[in-house]
């Protein structure tokens, strides 16, 4: 037995608008993998603070750029690729190496003059602290009584 099944131009074009939206995808995240380096990154929010941690191994204190404008930071610098020893051919390279810049827009405003980078072990770990208008505060409910008041009784 056959089943008929009915057509739906409207189906067919969200799929070629998939496939066409994953062949760009590839092509454009293979040449920018080739021209910068993603650095990924973890970003917590407590009431008082966004931490944000990256791993940037072998990068020095020194080789990093961090900015803080407007709202937006910046991690900037460079991770240098491992020399291949002479005589020697490399049969993988899968880790990074190039330049960096990271921009994270931060949602609620941020103490500049508090925040603060750690470089451990490779592991960037940046603390930077809302400002006090952005951080949650508790209100406090007074019970009201009025003169004629059902609660007045």
């Amino acid at each position: 037995m056959t089943t008929l099944v009915r057509w739906s131009p409207v189906r067919d074009l969200a799929q070629m608008q998939r496939a066409m939206d994953r062949m760009f995808d590839d092509t454009w995240r293979s040449v920018a993998a080739r021209t910068t380096v993603a650095l990924p990154v973890d970003v917590f929010e407590t009431d008082t603070a966004y931490t944000i941690v990256a791993s940037l191994p072998g990068v020095k204190a020194e080789a990093l750029n961090l900015a803080l404008h407007d709202g937006v930071l910046t991690i900037s610098g460079e991770l240098t690729p491992v020399a291949v020893p002479e005589n020697a051919t490399a049969l993988v390279v899968e880790r990074s190496a190039g330049k960096f810049n990271r921009s994270l827009r931060l949602p609620d405003a941020v103490e500049a003059a508090q925040v603060e980078a750690l470089l451990h072990d490779g592991v960037l770990t940046l603390t930077l602290p809302k400002s006090p208008d952005a951080q949650p505060r508790l209100i406090p409910v007074r019970h009201a009584s009025v003169e004629g008041s059902p609660s007045a009784n």
